[in-house]
C-alpha cells in the first residue's frame, strides 16, 4: 500500500488571542487504510511477513476502523485475515453493517462473541483457545496498538511539525498518542482527547512513553465510547460546510469540539500554534448514520 502525501490544513484561529489552528489530514493517507490504521498496520504487516504468518487475527466492534482496515491490508498483502467481534446479535447483520459487509467483502473470517466473552481478548487461555480453533495466527489487538503500532505513530509528526506549540490527537487504546509523544519536541504539550470513559488510559500510554509533556483532557466523550449526541452531529455538519474537512464522529469529532471549547475557556496562551491530527475513520461514518436515521435524529452530511 502505497500512501498518498499527508498535508497540514488551516482549520480555524481566535484572531484576537492570535491562535491558529491547522489539522493533519491523516485521513488522506489511503482510501481504506486511513490515519493511525496505516501507521499501527506498516511494521506489524512487515513483522507478520517476517514470521511467515499467513493469518492475522484482531478484535473489534460494530463499527470498528481497525477490522475495515485490517481486512483491507490483509486482502492487499495477501494475508487472510480473522475478526473477532464484540456482539453476538451481529452474526445476523452483517449485510446490514457498511463496516463488517466491506471487511466481508475484502475476505475476512468472523467470529461473533459475546460482549463477556469478548472481555476475555487478551487472556492467555482465551487466545489459546483461538489458535486451536483457527491454527497458527499474528495476533494484532484490539485497536491494533502495540510496540510495533508506537513505533510506526511515530512517524506521524515531521520536521515541518516543530513550529507547533500544541499536538492534539484523539485517544482510544492510547498506541497513537504514544507514538507521537515520543517523537514530539520536550517543549511542545501533547495533549490527548480520550474517546472512552476511565482513568486507564493514563497507564496504557506510559507503558510506551516515559515522556512527560502530555496530558489527557477529559469531559468530552459525549456520553461514552461510540455515542454520539444531535449537538455532536450539528458541529461536525457546520465544521463541514466551514472547512470542507469530514471528521470521523468517535473520534476527531470529539476532539476537534474540545479544542474549540478550550480556546473558549482561555486554556491555550495567545499566539498559539496548534496541531490537530486527523486519524481517519471515515469509513464509520455510513454505519453511524444508519443508526441515526432509525433513532430520527439528524445524520451526518458527507462528500459522497
Amino acid at each position: 500500500m502505497i500512501p498518498l502525501k499527508v498535508k497540514n490544513q488551516f482549520a480555524f484561529s481566535d484572531k484576537e488571542r492570535n491562535i491558529d489552528v491547522y489539522i493533519k489530514r491523516e485521513d488522506l493517507i489511503h482510501p481504506f487504510v486511513s490515519g493511525n490504521k496505516f501507521r499501527k498496520l506498516k511494521y506489524n504487516l512487515a513483522e507478520a511477513k517476517k514470521q511467515n504468518c499467513t493469518t492475522l487475527l484482531t478484535f473489534g466492534g460494530a463499527f470498528s476502523n481497525h477490522i475495515a482496515a485490517v481486512a483491507f491490508a490483509g486482502k492487499f498483502e495477501g494475508l487472510k485475515t480473522i475478526g473477532i467481534i464484540r456482539g453476538d446479535e451481529l452474526a445476523e447483520k452483517i449485510n446490514d453493517n457498511p463496516t463488517l459487509k466491506f471487511a466481508s467483502e475484502n475476505g475476512m473470517q468472523f467470529e461473533f462473541v459475546s460482549r463477556d466473552i469478548y472481555r476475555n481478548k487478551t487472556d492467555k487461555a482465551f487466545l489459546l483457545s483461538l489458535k486451536e480453533k483457527f491454527g497458527d495466527f499474528y495476533l494484532i489487538p484490539e485497536g491494533g496498538t502495540n510496540e510495533l503500532a508506537v513505533k510506526g505513530c511515530t512517524e506521524i509528526l515531521t520536521e515541518e511539525d516543530k513550529k507547533f506549540n500544541y499536538i492534539v490527537s484523539a485517544v482510544g487504546t492510547g498506541g497513537t498518542i504514544a507514538g507521537i509523544i515520543k517523537s514530539s519536541l520536550s517543549n511542545q504539550q501533547v495533549l490527548g482527547f480520550p474517546a472512552l470513559k476511565g482513568d486507564f488510559l493514563q497507564n496504557e500510554i506510559r507503558n510506551f512513553v516515559s515522556e512527560t509533556n502530555w496530558q489527557l483532557v477529559n469531559g468530552f466523550e459525549f456520553g461514552g465510547y461510540g455515542k454520539v449526541t444531535p449537538e455532536l452531529i450539528t458541529f461536525m455538519n457546520d465544521f463541514y460546510a466551514e472547512t470542507q474537512i469530514l471528521l470521523d464522529p468517535i473520534y476527531t469529532a470529539k476532539m476537534v469540539f474540545g479544542v474549540r471549547s478550550l480556546i473558549k475557556d482561555g486554556f491555550f496562551a495567545d499566539n498559539s500554534r496548534i496541531l490537530m491530527i486527523h486519524t481517519g475513520g471515515i469509513q464509520g461514518i455510513a454505519g453511524i448514520n444508519n443508526l441515526l436515521e432509525k433513532k430520527k435524529l439528524p445524520k451526518i452530511n458527507r462528500n459522497d
